[in-house]
């Protein structure tokens, strides 16, 4: 599976470091993280690391294969 998680604003490239799983491209005045998520807790996972940084998530979606 693949996930886009839209993030509001310009992410620094040390928050970037910190989701070394994912792609990620600043556009629009976001930032969207993008790559393969193995399982739910993955996903879980990477929501969490998202709020612990103080990140504003403004939309998550899984991607077509």
């Amino acid at each position: 599976m693949r996930y886009e998680i839209r993030v509001e604003g310009h992410m620094t490239e040390t928050l970037t470091k910190a989701f070394p799983e994912m792609d990620h491209v600043v556009m629009s005045g976001q930032t969207v993280l993008f790559g393969p998520v193995v399982d739910e807790a993955q996903l879980y996972g990477l929501l969490a690391r998202c709020q612990s940084l103080g990140l504003h998530v403004i939309e998550m979606r899984r991607l077509p294969e």
